[in-house]
């Protein structure tokens, strides 16, 4: 038989289990609330988060590629929330990265933006390759986010998309530049040994016409998948067998470089034309800092030689942080949050994807200045950056700047 005083005990323990429970259930839906939260719900004396999504390659060949991407942009929003955020229509708001790793593959990049949109309530996302903007190209106006486009291929922008941002300058512009040093000073016969990519199909697409436009002869086509190649010994060798005087090669720098260094180590003498991918002081440091290794190269003007009003005091941040230089896709992309955010300020709203995008304009302009990596004048109706041409070629073993224009 139960006696009372065994009830009463009973009694007490499921009370206090229930008191518990209860506890529980209201701090766990307190701090579930805090993270799938939208930006547009809760007091207006809450700083709010608003998600900004990342699909990109972190692991396989294109990681450091995707690594220095993402590295430009974690430094921004640290930056932006560690100054307290920022306000858009009396609310503050502060920037919550997240980031997800595609493999450099354009279904894994459409998986991961919808993974952004349904998890994270992402109105913004950046990527940094063509295939995978183009993945999301498909249905980023339906659901209403706006893409980040780190690439330079100019259809990026004739899609009529108009959820679409295009970071850097197109590509279009450096061909006939590249071309004509390459031509003056080592002849006119090329040798094409870009990236697998889309992308690299592209850029030799559209590289081949004007070359042979202005006299000159590919005298071999093939292109490397670095997401499976490891050894370019065979394909360089073949290359090289057609006496070119001019390698057309790209991709991300460090499979780039070694494709470079496979070609020195042949014997080739002649230049490098590189993909505006590829970046020749991140090349130079795969290759042990030689920089001698790309005489005669020209490509892209690296950002550790530019000399915008923001350039020096991020370089030294990013070095102290990274101990390593910074490249473009860490510069651009950490411009473009600024941006990004100072467009939200001029569209008065975090999650309007087509009112932050018809702000940009206005947006790159209010960039503080302190903050300015690069010089950006505006964006184009079609949604490009304006940035001026900046060339960069190897000479005595130095980049050196040339201005397109002068030369």
């Amino acid at each position: 038989m139960i006696s009372k005083k065994s009830l009463f005990v009973s009694f007490i323990l499921l009370l206090m289990l229930a008191l518990a429970a209860c506890s529980g259930s209201s701090s766990s839906s307190s701090d579930s609330g805090k993270n799938s939260e939208s930006a547009s719900k809760g007091s207006s004396g809450d700083v709010k988060e608003v998600p900004i999504g990342y699909s990109g390659p972190l692991s396989g060949a294109a990681a450091y590629y995707g690594e220095n991407t993402v590295n430009g942009l974690k430094m921004a929003a640290e930056e932006i929330n560690e100054a307290g955020g920022f306000e858009v229509d009396g609310q503050k708001y502060k920037l919550k990265l997240v980031t997800l790793d595609d493999k450099y593959l354009p279904n894994e990049t459409a998986s991961n933006a919808k993974r952004l949109i349904q998890e994270n309530d992402a109105k913004v996302i950046f990527n940094p390759h063509s295939g995978g903007i183009k993945a999301m190209q498909v249905f980023n106006e339906q659901e209403e986010f706006l893409i980040a486009a780190y690439t330079s291929e100019p259809d990026i922008i004739e899609q009529g998309n108009e959820l679409t941002w295009r970071i850097p300058p197109g590509y279009d512009t450096y061909i006939e530049p590249f071309s004509d040093y390459e031509m003056e000073r080592f002849g006119k016969k090329i040798a094409f040994l870009p990236t697998a990519s889309q992308y690299g199909k592209d850029w030799a697409e559209n590289l081949k016409p004007v070359w042979e436009k202005k006299g000159g002869e590919v005298v071999f086509e093939a292109d490397i998948d670095f997401s499976k190649d490891t050894d370019f010994y065979t394909v360089v060798t073949n290359a090289l067998k057609e006496k070119p005087d001019v390698l057309f090669i790209g991709g991300p720098s460090e499979p780039t470089a070694l494709v470079a260094k496979q070609a020195r180590d042949l014997g080739f003498e002649g230049g490098f034309l590189i993909m505006d991918q590829a970046k020749m002081d991140e090349m130079a440091a795969v290759m042990d800092g030689k920089m001698e290794l790309l005489e005669g190269s020209v490509g892209v003007l690296p950002l550790v030689n530019t000399d915008y009003p923001g350039t020096a005091a991020f370089v030294e941040k990013y070095r102290e942080a990274h101990k390593k230089d910074p490249g473009s896709e860490a510069g651009l992309n950490y411009i473009a949050l600024y941006a990004l955010v100072e467009a939200m300020k001029v569209a008065g709203t975090v999650d309007d994807a087509a009112a932050i995008r018809k702000a940009l304009d206005e947006g790159v302009k209010n960039i503080p200045e302190d903050k300015q990596v690069y010089q950006i004048s505006g964006v184009t109706e079609k949604g490009a950056n304006e940035l001026p041409l900046r060339m960069g070629v190897v000479e005595d073993g130095e980049v050196k700047q040339v201005d397109p224009e002068k030369k």
